[in-house]
C-alpha cells in the first residue's frame, strides 16, 4: 500500500527582505525615536500620525526603481481603487495638508514616525520595511527653510550620539543638476518631458559616483555596464563630449569628498578641541568655491544659477547659525533617489570608518535625507505648495552607532521572584506588586517551579540583575534571600577565596528594606 504524504509544515521563517526585532533593539529605537522628537519638537514642529495604507494614485510615481511591478510599492486591488502600503511618510504627508489645509497652519511644520515598505530588491543591510523619522515645512518657499532642516539634521544626529566630527550633512539642488542637464542636452526648459528616461539614468549614474567610481559613471553615462552579478544596466547613451562635461562636474564632487576625508583623517591624530578645530580648518571656505566653480558649469542656464544662488544663501544662513562648513557642505554628487525634489537635496552622510566581515575598512555612508518638493502637494489642490523635508532612516543610524560601539550593552532584565512553594504564589505576586510600585521592574517566574536551577537560568537568559527567593522559613521570619546575579557571575569567573568572602552574592534582606536594598543594587 502506497504510504500518504505527510503534510509539509509550515515554515517558520520571515519573508525575504524582512526581519524580528527583539527587546533590547525595540528599546534602543524608542530611545532614539525620543530623543530625534525632543529635537524636532524644539525646533517648533508637531507630531503627525497618518494612515500606513494610500491609494497608489495620492502616493504617486516616484520612487526610482522603475523597472519594477507598482514601482516599487506593495499594492492591491480593492473595488475600483488600488491601494498600497506608504513607501515614505511624504508622499502621505501631501495628501494629508491638501485634505486638511484649512484647517491647518500656514506654514506647516510636522513630524511623523514610523514603518514604510517598499517593495525592491533586498541586499545585506537593505530590508522591504523599515523606519523613518521625518520633519517636513509645508507652506514656504523660503530657502530658509531648507537651511533650518538641515540645521536641526545637524542637532539631531549630535542628540543621538554621533560626535561633530564623525557627520557630514551634503547639500546640493536640483536645479543644479537640471542646468547641469540644459548644458548637455538633455532638458529643454520648453519641452521638460522630453529625454525623461535619459535624465533619469544620468542622475541615478550620479547618485552612485562614491560606489562605481569615475569609470562606472562614465560607462552609464554611455552605453552602460555589466555589474559583478552580470546583470546588465542600462546606459543614458550619451556621446563623449556630454560624458565630458558631466564628469567636469563630477570632478567638483569628488574635490568635496576627499576635503572632507583629508580634514578627518587629519583631525584623527588629534583629540578635543584642535581635533575639532583642524576639521573646521579644512572644510574652510570650501562652500563659496564649489558655488564659484558650478556657477561656470551650468553656464547661462537660468535655472542651474537660480540653484547656485539658493546653495549659496543656505550656506551663509548655516554659518551664521554657528554650523561650521565641515558640518553642511556643498556637495554636486548628492542627488537624492526619489522623483519628487524640485530644489535644495540633501543627505546626512557618517564620516567614521567601521570594518566588515572581512575586516576591512569602510564608510557607513548616508543615514538621512530630504529636500524641496514644490509640486508634490499641488498634484493634489492644482495651487502651487512649496514644502520641504528630511526623513532619517532610524534603523541605519541605530546600525551605525552599535558599528561604533556606542549601542549593544545588553539591557537589564527585571528582577526574578522565584517560587518556592506553588501554594503561596499570592506572596510572590505581592513582593512582585511592591517592587513595580517603586518602579523596579519585576516578574515572578511563572514556569515549572520544581526545578529551581531552572529558575535560575531562566533569570539568566533573562539578564535579569537579581533573584528574589523566600521560602517558608524566611517567610516566618519575614525576610527574602536576594541573589545579585550580576556579581554571582563576576565571581564565578575570576574571584579569589577572599573576595567571595568579602563580597556575597546573595543576601538576607527584611521585607521591609527590600526596595532600598535593590535600589543600591541596581544602581
Amino acid at each position: 500500500m502506497a504510504r500518504k504524504d505527510k503534510p509539509r509544515r509550515t515554515r517558520a521563517e520571515t519573508p525575504k527582505g524582512f526581519r524580528d526585532y527583539f527587546g533590547a533593539e525595540v528599546v534602543e529605537r524608542k530611545a532614539m525615536l525620543d530623543a530625534i522628537a525632543e529635537v524636532y519638537h524644539l525646533y517648533g514642529f508637531d507630531a503627525l500620525e497618518s494612515s500606513a495604507v494610500e491609494t497608489v494614485e495620492a502616493l504617486g510615481k516616484f520612487l526610482p526603481d522603475v523597472d519594477r511591478p507598482n514601482e516599487g510599492v506593495f499594492a492591491w486591488q480593492e473595488d475600483a481603487d488600488w491601494l498600497a502600503l506608504r513607501y515614505d511618510l511624504t508622499a502621505p504627508l501631501a495628501r494629508v495638508y491638501a485634505q486638511h489645509r484649512n484647517d491647518l497652519p500656514t506654514p506647516y511644520r510636522r513630524y511623523a514616525m514610523g514603518p514604510v515598505w517598499r517593495n525592491e530588491k533586498p541586499g545585506p543591510g537593505r530590508f522591504r520595511q523599515f523606519y523613518q523619522c521625518d520633519a517636513d515645512t509645508v507652506g514656504t518657499a523660503s530657502v530658509a527653510a531648507d537651511a533650518e532642516i538641515c540645521m536641526m539634521l545637524a542637532d539631531t544626529l549630535e542628540a543621538v550620539g554621533i560626535a561633530r566630527s564623525d557627520y557630514a550633512i551634503r547639500v546640493n539642488n536640483r536645479k543644479v543638476l537640471n542646468g547641469v542637464m540644459e548644458v548637455v542636452g538633455l532638458l529643454d526648459p520648453s519641452n521638460p518631458h522630453a529625454s525623461l528616461l535619459e535624465r533619469g539614468i544620468v542622475l541615478r549614474a550620479i547618485d552612485k559616483l562614491d560606489r562605481l567610481g569615475e569609470a562606472g559613471v562614465r560607462a552609464l553615462l554611455g552605453e552602460g555596464r555589466v555589474d559583478e552579478s552580470g546583470d546588465v544596466a542600462k546606459g543614458a547613451g550619451l556621446s563623449e563630449g556630454q560624458i565630458d562635461i558631466i564628469t567636469a562636474f563630477l570632478g567638483s564632487a569628488k574635490n568635496a569628498r576627499l576635503l572632507l576625508s583629508e580634514g578627518v583623517t587629519l583631525a584623527e591624530r588629534e583629540k578635543g578641541a584642535e581635533r575639532r578645530e583642524k576639521i573646521d580648518a579644512a572644510a574652510s571656505g570650501w562652500n563659496e568655491l564649489i558655488c564659484n566653480e558650478l556657477k561656470s558649469i551650468v553656464g547661462d542656464s537660468t535655472q542651474g544659477q537660480e540653484g547656485v544662488q539658493e546653495l549659496e544663501k543656505i550656506a551663509e544662513l548655516v554659518a551664521i547659525g554657528g554650523y561650521n562648513q565641515n558640518q553642511i557642505t556643498i556637495d554636486p554628487s548628492v542627488v537624492r533617489g526619489l522623483g519628487y525634489y524640485t530644489g535644495p537635496v540633501f543627505e546626512a552622510e557618517l564620516t567614521f570608518e567601521i570594518t566588515d566581515e572581512k575586516g576591512r575598512p569602510q564608510r557607513f555612508g548616508s543615514v538621512a535625507g530630504g529636500g524641496r518638493y514644490d509640486d508634490l502637494v499641488t498634484r493634489f489642490t492644482g495651487q502651487a505648495v512649496p514644502a520641504t523635508g528630511v526623513s532619517i532612516g532610524v534603523d541605519r543610524l541605530l546600525a551605525a552607532l552599535r558599528a561604533k560601539g556606542r549601542l549593544g550593552d545588553a539591557a537589564a532584565g527585571p528582577v526574578i521572584v522565584t517560587v518556592m512553594d506553588r501554594d503561596r504564589m499570592a506572596e510572590y505576586q505581592r513582593i512582585c506588586a511592591t517592587l513595580r510600585q517603586a518602579g523596579i521592574r519585576a516578574e515572578v517566574y511563572l514556569g515549572n517551579p520544581k526545578n529551581f536551577g531552572n529558575q535560575l537560568k531562566y533569570a539568566d537568559r533573562r539578564g535579569s540583575p537579581a533573584a528574589i527567593i523566600q521560602g517558608s522559613d524566611e517567610a516566618a521570619r519575614g525576610v527574602v534571600q536576594v541573589k545579585d546575579l550580576v556579581l554571582g557571575t563576576r565571581l564565578s569567573q575570576d574571584a579569589t577565596v577572599e573576595e567571595w568572602k568579602e563580597n556575597p552574592s546573595q543576601s538576607e534582606v527584611p521585607l521591609d528594606e527590600l526596595v532600598t536594598h535593590l535600589s543600591r543594587l541596581l544602581k
